[in-house]
C-alpha cells in the first residue's frame, strides 16, 4: 500500500511530451518499441472468407502505440495484387488480421475455385510516438485463397474400442477452422446395441463440431463421440458419419457419408497426477468415458481407503465422494479444497499425509448411471504453497519509454524476479510469469505503467481486508475492486512504475516527491528521451551488461545501462514484494495497521515514507529490504517449506 509518487498521466501523452521536450540530447531517435519489428509467419496457408490470419513475429505494439496493417503484395489468379488488412495486437509476438469477402475477392478467391497468391507479406506500423511508418522485412509467402471450401473426406476412424467422449479422427481436405469462417461438423446417425444383447435400437441424429487436430490444419480433425449419440453404457454402435462445411455467411456443403462401427466401453480411471498435491492445486484424473459440461451429464469420483497424517503411527478410514471439473472425456480435474469432502475430513492448511486406497468413477447422463471399476491409488497432501502469477502488462512495457529503458525490458524483469525471490527465501512461495494451469488458487499481481487511481501510488493491494493467515490464496492485485472503492480506498491494484518518476528532481511526469534523489537522476537521465539518449539495440551488442549495484552510478554507457537495469528492477521488485506481503496478511498480521511501526533500516514492510530511495534501489550499501523477524516466522507458519533461511533479519 505504498502511497508515494507523482500523479499518473496517459502513457501516450507522456511519451509524446518527452520526445518533444526541449534539450533532447538524441537526434531523432527511433521508436525503440518498433526497432526490432519482424514478421515471421502468417497462418493458415489456405484462406477462406472469414479466416483469422495469425501473425507471428517480434516487436509488435498495441493500438495506442501504433496503427498496424498486414500488406500482401504479389500475384494471384494471373494478376498483380496489393492488399492491406488491419492487424490487431495480441501480444508483442502475435497479432491477428480478419479477412472478409472483400479481402478474398481482392486476392482472387471465388466460390468455385481455389487460387494461389504468391508474393510477400509485410507488417507496417505507423508509430504513435514519432509518426513514422515502420515496416518489417518482407516475408516470402504463398497462400491458397477461396471464398468457400468443399470438404473432401478420405477416412473417418472406424472399428476398435471407444469410450464415450473419445475423439474420432477425420482425414481429408478443405475443412473449416471455426470462428468467422463457420465450422465443419459431423452428422452422426445409426443404432446402439447394449452389451447384454438385444436389438440394435436406432438413435437420433447428433451433430458434433469438428476440432482441428493441429493448429490451422484443414486435413485432419476430430469430433467427440458424445453421450448424446449412444449413451454411456457398454455395447456396440453402427451407423454413418457425414462431414459438412457450414460457412458462416454462405452455404452448407456436405461430403458423401462414411460407414462406421465401434465397440463402446464404460468409464475407467487410469492414473492420478501429481502423486502429491497441496491446497488449491489441481489433481488430474485421467482415464476414459468421463462426461460433463452439458445439462444432465456429470462425473463423480469416489475415494475409499486410509489417510495417515505425516508422523502418525496409523491413520483413519476415508470414504469420500468428490465432484471434479470436467475437461475432456479422458480427463477430469479436482481441486484440493477446504470446502469439499476431503477438506472437511482434514485441515488441509496444517495437516499433511498420504491417502492410500482405491479410486472409482461414477458417471451419470440423462438419468442413467454407470459405476466404473476401482483402481488402486496413492495421493499425498503437501504443505500449503502460495503461487504468485506476476503479470507484466503492456502499459508497463510502454511506460519504460519514459525512462528510455524499453529495450532492456527482459533484463529488468529478471532483476524483478530476483528481488522478490530473495525477499521470500525460506518461504513456500513460488513465482510464475505465465498463468498457472496446475493451481486453481493462486494470487495475481499486475505490473502497470501509470497508476489508474490517479494518486501516484508505487503499488497497492486492493484485496478486501487484511487476510490474516492467508486464508484466501487467490488475491487479485490488479484491475478494479468495487468493494475497496466503496470503502473509500483506491480501487485499482498492482504495481505502477510511472510513479517512480517522483524520485526525480525533474520528473517527466507528475511532481517530485519530498524524498526526490539526485542519485535517481544520475542513473536514469542518460537514457530519458527528454534528457539523454534512449537505449537502442546497438547498445546491447554482446548482451545486456550485468551489475550488482556496487558500481552505480557509473561513468561509461554500458555500465550505466547495467545500473539502470539494476535500479529499475530493484525498485519494482521491492514494491512487488511489499504488496505481496500485504496480500499475505502483513504487516502486523494479528494486530492493527498495514505497516511496521517506527522506522528501522531495511524493513520491507515499513511505510513508504520510511523507505529511502537507496534502500529500495539497493544502492550505496543500503538494502536489500527484508521481512523482520516476527513477520518471517509468521510467513513460515502459513507457508512452511522444507528448510528455513538462517540469515539475519531486522527487528520488528
Amino acid at each position: 500500500m505504498s502511497a508515494l509518487g507523482g500523479a499518473a498521466a496517459g502513457a501516450v501523452a507522456l511519451a509524446a511530451a518527452a520526445l518533444a521536450a526541449a534539450g533532447c540530447a538524441s537526434s531523432d531517435p527511433p521508436d525503440v518499441g518498433l526497432e526490432g519489428l519482424r514478421l515471421a509467419s502468417v497462418q493458415p496457408g489456405l484462406v477462406v472468407t472469414g479466416s483469422t490470419l495469425a501473425l507471428g513475429g517480434d516487436s509488435f505494439v498495441a493500438e495506442e502505440w501504433g496503427a498496424s496493417v498486414l500488406r500482401l503484395r504479389g500475384q494471384s489468379a494471373g494478376r498483380a495484387v496489393d492488399v492491406t488488412v488491419a492487424a490487431r495486437f495480441v501480444d508483442y509476438d502475435h497479432m491477428t488480421a480478419e479477412t472478409d469477402a472483400g479481402v478474398i475477392a481482392e486476392l482472387g478467391g471465388a466460390a468455385d475455385r481455389v487460387v494461389r497468391f504468391s508474393g510477400e507479406a509485410v507488417l507496417e506500423v505507423v508509430s504513435a510516438v514519432d509518426g513514422k511508418t515502420y515496416a518489417s522485412a518482407p516475408l516470402a509467402l504463398t497462400l491458397d485463397v477461396a471464398a468457400e471450401l468443399t470438404p473432401e473426406i478420405t477416412t473417418v476412424q472406424t472399428g476398435g474400442v471407444l469410450f464415450v467422449n473419445d475423439a474420432v479422427q477425420v482425414d481429408g481436405r478443405g475443412l473449416l477452422l471455426g470462428g468467422g469462417e463457420g465450422e465443419s461438423v459431423a452428422r452422426v446417425t445409426g443404432c446402439f446395441q447394449p452389451a447384454g444383447g438385444g436389438a440394435c435400437a436406432p438413435v437420433a441424429e447428433e451433430v458434433v463440431a469438428l476440432t482441428a487436430a493441429q493448429p490451422y490444419s484443414r486435413e485432419r480433425a476430430t469430433f467427440r463421440f458424445v453421450p448424446g449419440i449412444a449413451g454411456i453404457r457398454e455395447g456396440s454402435f453402427s451407423g454413418q458419419v457425414v462431414i459438412e462445411n457450414r460457412h458462416a455467411g454462405g452455404r452448407t456443403i456436405a461430403a458423401p457419408p462414411v460407414n462406421v462401427g465401434y465397440d463402446l466401453v464404460s468409464a475407467q480411471v487410469f492414473q492420478v497426477t501429481p502423486p502429491v498435491a497441496s491446497l488449491g492445486q489441481y489433481v488430474l484424473i485421467e482415464g476414459g468415458g468421463f462426461v460433463g459440461g452439458e445439462a444432465g451429464a456429470s462425473t463423480e469420483i469416489r475415494l475409499v481407503g486410509t489417510f495417515v497424517p505425516t508422523g502418525a503411527p496409523q491413520g483413519g478410514a476415508v470414504d469420500l465422494l468428490l465432484i471434479p471439473e470436467f475437461e475432456t472425456g479422458n480427463r477430469v480435474r479436482y481441486v484440493i479444497s477446504p470446502s469439499d469432502a476431503l477438506g472437511m475430513a482434514i485441515d488441509l492448511r496444517t495437516v499433511t499425509g498420504t491417502f492410500t486406497g482405491t479410486i472409482q468413477p461414477i458417471v451419470r447422463y440423462q438419468g442413467d448411471q454407470v459405476v466404473g471399476p476401482t483402481r488402486a491409488v496413492t495421493l499425498g497432501i503437501a504443505p500449503v504453497k502460495q503461487v504468485v502469477y506476476i503479470d507484466f502488462r503492456p502499459s508497463y512495457v510502454e511506460s519504460l519509454r519514459l525512462f528510455g529503458l524499453r529495450a532492456v525490458d527482459q533484463a529488468i524483469r529478471a532483476r524483478v524476479l530476483e528481488v522478490v525471490a530473495h525477499a521470500y527465501r525460506g518461504v513456500n512461495l513460488e513465482l510464475r510469469t505465465a498463468p498457472p494451469t496446475d493451481f486453481a488458487l493462486f494470487s495475481l499481481v499486475e505490473i502497470h505503467g501509470p497508476d489508474p487511481n490517479g494518486q501516484g501510488l508505487f503499488g497497492y493491494d486492493n484485496s478486501p481486508g487484511k487476510d490474516t493467515g492467508n486464508l484466501r490464496l487467490h488475491d487479485r492485485l490488479g484491475g478494479v475492486n468495487a468493494q475497496t472503492q466503496q470503502d473509500g480506498y483506491a480501487g485499482y491494484g498492482g504495481v505502477f512504475i510511472e510513479s517512480l518518476m517522483g524520485f526525480s528532481l525533474h520528473p517527466a511526469a507528475g511532481q517530485s516527491l519530498g524524498s526526490a534523489e539526485p542519485l535517481f537522476d544520475q542513473i536514469f537521465d542518460p537514457f530519458r528521451p527528454d534528457r539523454g539518449e534512449i537505449i537502442v539495440s546497438k547498445d546491447l551488442t554482446g548482451g545486456v551488461p550485468a551489475a550488482d549495484g556496487g558500481l552505480c552510478p557509473a561513468s561509461n554507457r554500458r555500465d550505466r545501462i547495467a545500473c539502470a537495469v539494476w535500479t529499475m528492477g530493484s525498485l519494482i521488485g521491492g514494491t512487488l514484494a511489499h504488496e505481496i506481503g500485504h496480500s499475505l496478511g502483513l504487516a502486523n498480521p494479528y494486530g492493527d495497521g498495514f505497516h511496521n511501526f517506527g522506522d528501522e533500516p531495511n524493513r520491507l514492510m515499513d511505510g513508504g515514507a520510511n523507505r529511502s530511495f537507496a534502500e529500495r534501489a539497493v544502492l550505496g550499501g543500503e538494502g536489500p529490504a527484508d521481512f523482520c523477524t516476527e513477520e518471517y516466522e509468521y510467513l513460515r507458519q502459513i507457508l512452511p517449506p522444507a528448510a528455513p533461511d538462517v540469515s539475519s533479519r531486522p527487528p520488528c
